[in-house]
This record gives C-alpha cells, structure tokens and sequence, in this order.
C-alpha cells in the first residue's frame, strides 16, 4: 500500500535527527492564565521577557532571549511550564547565570502527554503506593497521575496543574506495539477514520461519469512510474522532442474536480493536511474512493487531469508553460525498479518485453532527464538526501527486516521532472498575479550560519564563502564538493543539513534555497497534499475560470497554514512509527554487534547509524574512559582518542525500549 517516497519534499530541507516536530495546539482552558504562585515578590522595576520554554526531565528549564544568555528557571518557578510552551517570565538576577520565573504560561504546545503510568518507586520516590506519567519526551518532567490506570500501560494523560495530570486513556501495555502505535498516531493527532458525511460524499462523486467537458485529449505517449506497491497515483507523464528542445507534459490528478469548496471533502482535506505513510498502512488525506480509485491515473484507464505541458530548449530553462485540463489514459504502468533494470540493461532486460511499446517514449524521457540533472547542477542545487529505510514485515505485522531503501535512475528522472513541473506552475502564477501556495525554504538562521563557519573552521576546510554574506546553495554545493575530496563528506554533510531552515508552505512567494530557485510549489500530489490541492483549486478558478484573484487569496493563506500544519504532524508521526519498528526489529538483536557510522555526537554520547539505517545512542556511561564533548570542533575527547561524525565503529545491542522507540549500543574499545 506504501507510496513512493516523495524525495523532492526533502531536499534542503533539514529536521531534527532524534526528536518528532511538535505540533502546536490551542491552549485548552485548563491551562489559560496559568500563573507563579504569589510569594518571593521581585522589585517592581524587574525586567520581563517572553520566550520558548526549554524543559528538563528534572523539571528545571530555561529560557532563550535576544541579545542576552540564557535564563536559567528552577524548578519551583516554572508555573507549570514544560518543554516548547511560550511563556513570560520575570528576570530575578540578570548576567551571565540570568535567573528567573514564570510569570504565565502564554501558549501550550503539550495540551495532552504521551508517557508510561510508572510508580514512585521507580522513580527513586519515597514509596506512597502512586501512580506517576514518565513521559515519553525526555524534556518533559515526570507528574503524578490522577485516574485509573494499570502500573506499566502506555497512556494519555491531560496536565491539570500543580505537577499532576489527569489520565485520558490508556493503551495497553508499553512493551507492546499496538500500544506504541496507537499512542503515536494520538500524540500528533492523526485521525484515523473518515466522517459518514464525507465517506458518502466521495462514492457519489466518484461514480459520476467523465465527461469531455472541452477537455483536451494527449495524444503522446502517457505513462506512470511508481514504486511497486503505490495505488494513489497522482502524476503521469510524457515527453516529445521540439525542435531542439522537448515538450515535458506532467499529468497531475485533477482531484479538485471532485473535491470542491465549502464541502465535507473539503473540510477533511483541510484538517488532514497530508496523507501518512508508515510501514504497514497508509492514513490517506482523502477516502479510497477517490484516493485509489477516481483519481488514481491508473493504466488503461480514462482519467481527469489538469496538465502543465512546458517547452524547454535544449539546456533544459523553461520557455513556455501551458496548463489545461486534461482527460488522460496512461498506457503503461511503469514500477522504478523495472525501469531501472530498462535503463541499465537496455533490451537484454528481462522488463523489456512488458516495455517495448513505451521503450522509445523512456529512452527520450530519460535523454531530457540527462539534461535536466546538467542544468541542476550547473544551478548550484543542494543535493542533500537523508538515508530512507525499507522496512519488511510478516503476517503478523512484526518487523522481520530493515534495509537501506536504493534511489536508481528512475526514481530521479520522476523527481527531476515533478521538480520541474512545480517551479513551471509557481514561476506562471505568480507572473499572471495569481495566488498560490509556495513551498518556500529560507537560507540558514545566522545562528546555525556562525555554528557552520566554526565547525568548518576547526576542520580546516576554506569557506566558499565571505564571512558578511551569506551563504548560497552553490556554495554549500562547493563545499560539499570539498569536503568529499578531502574525505570529510559524511561529518560535513551532516553539519550542513542541520544547519538549514525547515521548508514550510505560505501564500506569498519567496525563494527556495535548497533548490537554488526564486519560486517554487507544489503542484503534482493533490492526492495526497492540501497544498497541491489547493494550488489546483486556484488554477481552474482564476487561471482557467476568470474568476478575480483576490477572491482567492485568503484560501491561498489558509490552505498554507493547513498543509504545514499537516506536514508537520505527518513527518513526526512517520519518524515516531519508522522509530518504534526498528527498535522491535534490533530487540530481538540484543548482544549482537554491528559494524557502523557515528551519526551525531553529543554531551551525553554518540549516536550510531548501521548501515540499515537503525541507529542507536552509545552513552558516555559505557564509554571506556572519561570523555568529554569538545563544542566547538563536535567531537568527544578522551586524552588522545577522539569520536568524530563519520567515525566507522563497532557496537553491541544493549536495549531496545520499545516504549520510548530508544536503541542503546555499547561500543567495542576505541
């Protein structure tokens, strides 16, 4: 059922390596006006200063401001704060150790708490018989849990104040997986079932005939090309020469001929935001009837679809774009791993008879994709990609492999084209002064930019780049570049992707820095994005409908909103359940040892990745020596031992907690 992966969404595009993206909420009522306890009075002249909350499993925190350190918070001043609330404190003595409270809790991020109902005992308590919530956050205080429930269950509980919290449900054991998982998709608030309304909506939709309706009719050779398992396809394509350029036709779903304003589809696709793709099912944005069925381009098969058909020369630059609606019938249903056997093996492969009547239509598609690779990289694109697991499971839904997912020719000559098709449509629109929902990526915070320069620094590696400018993705291209030749590529790449901004949706255009491109969209998942849905909806109403743009600007915002949010909720909740399946897959590897890189290092250790991608923390404690983390160059120091990013080491299994999705390595003498 799985779907592609979508690589395109990630390139430039850095996240955080070993915690799931918060997703922010209203404040529920319980929490508004939460305020310090009266007592210990400042002077009225002590300054104020708003932030973000940065807990601690010890229930201390602190708070960033500009311009100043940190403030340092005790724990008997939080009011009740925890990790990624906004909050506003007083300052009780400035400088270096800034200390301060809380004042009021102004916004929640952690309205609910996803933990483990634990005792006072094992938590080092004086033993009273209760019930504790270790959440599963390690930033996040341990609370005494009101309500009934079993010692060892994974549970939701509500925080009510006063270092309490109200249990909202339970989920089962927490060594088990149907717990952990449920309890994920309630943390990021991944809904799981579609309304009656919208349900009905859709089969009735689905099942209305197509029509021409002054649609255009391709006559190229159209075709989908997908991983082996997707049923959701949303784009297809086909290429013609032009002179000495091509034609490049992108096929997208034309779901927002089904999916219309003001309706119940509407209103699901807005609070999904997103599908949600995990190992062993897909929570889709829309219902199957539309998701693999009305709108799914499958082969053979007359199909809506809003076209951009986009003249290149023979560089590859965009001279033209065309978009119309469409009625497509793909010929072939093209698998990546088929293709790539085509292209590697020409007609000797044992693919080519299934192929031979679209063998010409790839053998073009894959010259133009030379061509659009030539000019990327002559852009100066950042070519950054994140390490993607293929997970197995048996019939009984356990974890029985792990293997580093394989991006061949094929996959690429889909991403390159798509990549296309969205800086064609953002590029049009925004030249016709038409709304649009821009995926935008910014360069690196000034923070993350100075922490670059000093690592760079310390490893001796020349900045491409001035000092007071900042830099481009051409340079962090050059960089690369270097770094590789000097055989420093895998702590540099690591570095530089950490030091990105997060890609994001808004309804005005920007640039994106990861692609090296002043506009840019998405426009070719409507299935399975709002933001493409809605960047559809716009063109077929202003672009093709005349209808006025401003009418449609507030959408453009809050289909903007709505799909970052649903990002967000979709990416973590993705990352929590890939984490969960491999932590049950190296549980039954405990004392085994395997060969693999250092990842990340950090004050409290170093993490591991395998070469299957499962990656595990070596923790100071079961280092041999005293070790001590070394800021400025990123790496543990033990008299003349070091521990580098990049580092290949050996590492034996010691614990794989299920419930906090936490593998534990301890590693062979260094």
């Amino acid at each position: 059922m799985k779907k592609k992966k979508d690589t395109r969404k990630k390139r430039g595009v850095a996240a955080p390596r070993h915690s799931a993206p918060k997703t922010r909420r209203p404040l529920p009522h319980s929490a508004r006006g939460r305020r310090a306890p009266r007592g210990g009075a400042s002077p009225l002249s002590a300054p104020t200063v708003v932030g973000l909350f940065s807990g601690t499993r010890r229930g201390f925190g602190f708070v960033s401001r500009e311009g100043g350190s940190d403030v340092f918070i005790p724990a008997a001043a939080t009011a009740g704060a925890m990790d990624g609330d906004t909050v506003r404190i007083e300052i009780l003595r400035d400088g270096e150790r800034a200390e301060g409270r809380v004042l009021d809790v102004l916004s929640v991020v952690h309205p609910t708490l996803i933990g483990t109902a634990t005792s006072d005992t094992e938590l080092g308590l004086r033993p009273r018989g209760e019930l504790w919530l270790l959440p599963d956050s390690t930033h996040l205080p341990p609370l005494r849990l009101r309500g009934r429930a079993r010692l060892g269950d994974k549970v939701e509980a509500r925080p009510i104040g006063g270092g309490e919290a109200m249990l909202v449900r339970s989920f089962g054991r927490a060594t088990s997986r149907f717990a952990n998982y449920a309890a994920i998709l309630a943390e990021y608030a991944i809904p799981t079932e579609f309304s009656e309304e919208a349900l009905a909506e859709a089969l009735s939709v689905a099942a209305t005939p197509l029509e021409d309706e002054g649609r255009v009719r391709p006559r190229d050779t159209v075709l989908t090309i997908d991983g082996a398992g997707a049923k959701d396809l949303d784009d297809a394509i086909s290429v013609r020469r032009s002179g000495e350029g091509y034609i490049l036709s992108v096929h997208i779903a034309d779901v927002s001929h089904y999916v219309t304003p003001h309706t119940a589809l509407d209103a699901t696709a807005h609070e999904r935001g997103s599908s949600v793709y995990f190992a062993d099912r897909v929570v889709p944005m829309l219902p199957e009837a539309l998701s693999n069925g009305a709108c799914s381009l499958n082969a053979n098969e007359e199909k809506y679809a809003l076209t951009a058909e986009i003249a290149l020369d023979a560089r590859g630059e965009i001279k033209k774009t065309k978009l119309y609606k469409s009625i497509i019938k793909s010929r072939m249903r093209g698998v990546y791993s088929e293709v790539n056997s085509l292209f590697a093996e020409g007609e000797a492969s044992p693919f080519y008879p299934k192929y031979r009547g679209v063998y010409g239509a790839l053998l073009r598609m894959r010259e133009l994709y030379s061509v659009l690779l030539r000019r990327d990289r002559e852009r100066g694109i950042l070519e950054l990609e994140t390490p993607e697991a293929v997970i197995a499971l048996n019939e009984a839904g356990e974890p029985i492999d792990v293997a580093r997912a394989e991006r061949g020719e094929a996959e690429r000559l889909i991403e390159a084209f798509m990549l296309t098709a969205n800086r064609a449509v953002a590029e049009l629109l925004t030249a016709r002064g038409i709304p649009c929902v821009y995926r935008i990526h910014e360069p690196p915070p000034p923070e993350k930019y100075r922490e670059l320069c000093e690592y760079l620094t310390a490893l001796s590696l020349p900045l491409p780049w001035r000092r007071d400018e900042e830099p481009t993705s051409a340079a962090l291209s050059r960089l690369l570049t270097e770094a590789e030749e000097r055989g420093l590529s895998a702590p540099v790449s690591v570095t530089v992707l950490r030091s990105l901004s997060k890609a994001r949706y808004e309804p005005k255009p920007s640039p994106h820095f990861g692609l090296s491109l002043p506009l840019y969209c998405h426009f070719t998942s409507p299935i399975r994005r709002l933001s493409d849905l809605v960047t559809h909806r716009i063109i077929g109403a202003v672009l093709l409908g005349g209808a006025p743009a401003a009418k449609y600007r507030a959408a453009a915002r809050r289909g903007a909103e709505a799909a970052t949010e649903g990002e967000l909720r979709a990416v973590g909740a993705e990352r929590r359940i890939e984490a969960l399946y491999k932590t049950l897959y190296m549980k039954n590897h405990i004392g085994k040892s395997f060969e693999g890189r250092v990842s990340s290092v950090t004050s409290h250790g170093y993490y591991v990745e395998l070469p299957n991608t499962c990656e595990g923390l070596c923790p100071l404690s079961l280092l041999d020596g005293e070790y001590t983390y070394d800021e400025r160059r990123r790496v543990l120091v033990c008299g003349e031992r070091t521990v580098a990013i990049g580092d290949a080491v050996t590492v034996t299994v010691t614990e794989a907690d299920v419930s906090a999705g936490r593998i534990t390595f301890r590693p062979e003498a260094l």
